[in-house]
C-alpha cells in the first residue's frame, strides 16, 4: 500500500508554476505603483474575507485571526465577512475585485481542490500569497447510533451498497471529499469505481454537515478535528479514525487511518491570500502584521485550544509550498476520478 501525504515536500515530479510569485508573494498580474519599492505604513485596519458560510474551519480561522489582531492591538479593526460558495471560489472571485490592498482572505487545501473541480476562472495563482498558518488532521465520524463500529465497517458497506451510503463534508473537491476518495482508492477501488460508488454530499460550511449527521441524514461525515471534536466528546458523534500520522490532540483516543489498516495520511492546511494587484510593499506590510500575530501568546494559545498545528510559512517558502500543493492536489483529483 502506498502512503499519501498532502502537506510537506512534493511527491510528484510535475510542478505547476504560479505565475508571478516572488519572495514577497506578489502576483505578476498585479499593477505595481510607482512607490512599490518604498516601505508601506503598517495598516491600522484590515478586512478578512471568509470564503465560506459560518460555522466551519475557515470561519473559525478568520474570526480567531480577527480576535487576536484586535485584542493585541496589532491593528485597530479587523472586520470579517463571509462570502461562501463553490469551495471558496466565489470568495476568490470577490478577492480579485477587491480595491482595499489590506484585505486578507482565508484559504487552504479545500480551495486548491475547488479551483480545479469548479474550473474556476480566478485561480489562486492570480492572488498574492501572504502566509500559511496552520495544519490540521481530518476525522471521519458517524452518528452515535450508527452500526459502523470501525472504519473497515464503513468501507465494506460502501463497496457493497455504493450510493446507498452517504458521506457528508465540505465543498466538492475539497479536503474532505479528497480524503473520502483516497480512502476508497487505498481500499482497492479504481477511479471509475470511486466515481460510481462514492455518494458525497458537499456543504458550504461545517455547520451544515453537523446538522445532517445529528439528524441521521448522512451515514458518515468528514471534517477537521476542530469542527467535530465537541460533538465527539459529547457523545453525539463517534469518531472512526483521524487522517494524521499520530493521534490528534483533541481526540487522543481515536485511531489513525493507518492504524485501522488504510495507509493514508492527509492533513488540511489553512493560510491567507491578498489581492493580486497590491504592491510588494503592501504585501510585506501584511506579512509583517500576520507574523506579529503568529508570534503572539494569544495566537499560540488559540492553536492549542483549537487543536491546530503551527505551520507558519511566508515569502518564497510559502510560494514554493503552494506551487507544489496545487500540482499534488491536481494529480490526486485526477487519480480518484474527481477531475479529468
Amino acid at each position: 500500500m502506498r502512503k499519501i501525504i498532502a502537506v510537506g515536500a512534493a511527491t510528484l515530479a510535475t510542478v505547476l508554476v504560479l505565475s508571478g510569485c516572488n519572495p514577497q508573494g506578489g502576483a505578476s498580474g498585479g499593477t505595481a505603483s510607482s512607490g512599490d519599492d518604498a516601505a508601506a505604513a503598517a495598516p491600522d485596519a484590515v478586512q478578512i474575507i471568509v470564503p465560506a458560510d459560518p460555522g466551519g474551519g475557515w470561519d473559525q480561522t478568520g474570526r480567531a485571526i480577527s480576535d487576536v489582531l484586535t485584542a493585541d492591538d496589532i491593528v485597530g479593526t479587523a472586520t470579517v465577512s463571509n462570502v461562501g460558495g463553490a469551495g471558496g471560489t466565489v470568495g476568490l472571485a470577490s478577492l480579485a475585485n477587491e480595491r482595499d490592498p489590506y484585505t486578507l482572505m482565508v484559504t487552504g487545501l479545500v480551495m486548491v481542490g475547488a479551483v480545479e473541480t469548479n474550473g474556476a476562472e480566478v485561480r489562486m495563482e492570480d492572488t498574492t500569497p501572504i502566509a500559511r498558518l496552520t495544519d490540521e488532521p481530518l476525522v471521519i465520524v458517524v452518528p452515535d447510533a450508527s452500526p459502523y463500529q470501525t472504519l473497515e465497517d464503513l468501507v465494506d458497506d460502501i463497496e457493497a451498497d455504493g450510493q446507498g451510503v452517504t458521506i457528508t463534508g465540505g465543498s466538492a473537491g475539497g479536503a474532505d471529499h479528497i480524503l473520502a476518495g483516497l480512502l476508497l482508492e487505498n481500499a482497492g477501488m479504481d477511479s471509475a469505481e470511486i466515481t460510481e460508488k462514492l455518494n458525497y454530499i458537499p456543504n458550504a460550511g461545517g455547520g451544515e454537515a453537523v446538522s445532517l449527521l445529528l439528524g441521521n441524514n448522512a451515514s458518515a461525515g468528514i471534517s477537521g478535528v476542530g469542527e467535530f471534536a465537541e460533538y465527539v466528546n459529547s457523545g453525539d458523534l463517534r469518531a472512526l479514525a483521524v487522517s494524521s500520522d499520530a493521534p490528534a490532540t483533541l481526540l487522543p483516543d481515536t485511531p489513525t487511518m493507518v492504524e485501522e489498516g488504510y495507509d493514508v495520511v492527509y492533513t488540511n492546511w489553512r493560510g491567507l491570500l491578498a489581492p493580486g494587484s497590491i504592491t510588494d510593499a503592501e504585501a510585506q506590510a501584511l506579512v509583517d502584521v500576520v507574523t506579529t500575530m503568529q508570534e503572539s501568546a494569544a495566537w499560540q494559545a488559540t492553536l492549542e485550544e483549537r487543536g491546530w498545528t503551527d505551520a507558519f510559512l511566508t515569502g518564497a517558502d510559502f510560494d514554493s509550498f503552494l506551487e507544489e500543493n496545487i500540482a499534488d492536489v491536481t494529480t490526486t483529483l485526477q487519480n480518484i476520478g474527481l477531475v479529468q
